[in-house]
């Protein structure tokens, strides 16, 4: 069975797997990314070793990338965790390089694939992953088939704007519903320094079932349900798969869940009668895998 060089690149770590065409990971490891301040150079002598070190075994790199990806053309349009990626053509530019076939995705269009191939959206025709990180990312499977679109921005949920009374407003923007979003709805509420809170911290609450941090979560969830809500009417989705960190965490589905069946009482139409379609939303399958999941069936299939 063939073997590929798979990597997942991150802003902390590039995360690199070798995997057999079955997604089986046989081997595994990271290595600290190189900083914003580095050069495209000290960024491709960080990957060198690791392919030197399995190029007699593999028959191609899959690269899952951070950013705004061409995925055809294999340029990484714009990448802001490493500027000087970006306009690279990496598939051409690796496949001279290391002499293998390279290949790369964005990230969460990573994941999208992955579900899509062997997770929770397997089997169905249309379906989304939101990838709930410091901000919002995802992918969009319509019809079978990942969609970019022309400027490769489908699925970048973040730069939506929920507020158009106050665009100018940072928290006006799909954006402010990640794990940073969050934590500030909870300082507010608690008076906690926000610098002295993480996400593992806020569900350790929940799960004791302090009052304040659950009604912080299920406002949370409220405002994201109405989100996947809109999305589901634009796209008449199959499901949509909650991934990132946060997605580990069984409080925060459950409420999720609990949210999307709350809104049959409150948007108009619903209250009236009218047979608008709730999103069917579930966990994602893949957690820390998926990106490297995603990346291996776009290199095979795409």
């Amino acid at each position: 069975m063939k073997e590929y060089l798979v990597f997942d690149w991150g802003g902390t770590f590039l995360k690199y797997a070798l995997m057999n065409e079955d997604t089986e990971i046989l081997e595994q490891g990271k290595v600290p990314s190189p900083t914003r301040e580095d050069t495209l150079e000290i960024f491709l002598e960080t990957i060198d070793p690791i392919v030197e070190r399995y190029r007699t075994r593999i028959w191609g790199i899959a690269i899952s990338a951070p950013g705004i990806v061409d995925a055809e053309n294999g340029i990484l349009e714009v990448v802001g965790a490493f500027p000087y990626l970006s306009g690279y053509a990496l598939k051409e530019q690796g496949t001279k390089r290391w002499g293998l076939p390279v290949s790369v995705e964005n990230d969460a269009k990573c994941a999208a694939l992955a579900e899509y191939w062997k997770g929770n959206l397997a089997g169905c025709s249309s379906g989304a992953v939101m990838i709930i990180g410091t901000s919002i990312g995802g992918g969009i499977i319509l019809d079978g088939k990942l969609r970019r679109g022309p400027h490769f921005s489908a699925g970048e949920f973040s730069g939506m704007c929920t507020n158009l009374n106050d665009p100018e407003n940072d928290e006006s923007y799909w954006g402010a519903l990640g794990t940073r979003g969050l934590l500030r709805m909870y300082a507010e509420k608690s008076g906690t320094d926000i610098s002295a809170l993480t996400g593992e911290a806020f569900f350790e609450r929940v799960n004791i079932g302090e009052a304040r941090a659950l009604d912080v979560l299920y406002a949370y969830t409220g405002k994201l349900a109405m989100q996947l809500f809109g999305l589901n009417l634009l796209l008449d989705l199959d499901k949509i798969c909650i991934g990132g960190g946060i997605s580990q965490q069984p409080m925060l589905i459950k409420s999720l869940q609990r949210s999307v069946q709350q809104i049959k009482n409150i948007h108009p139409d619903l209250v009236q009668g009218t047979q608008l379609p709730l999103p069917v939303t579930d966990v994602c399958k893949f957690y820390n895998d998926a990106n490297l999941i995603g990346a291996l069936y776009h290199h095979l299939y795409e």
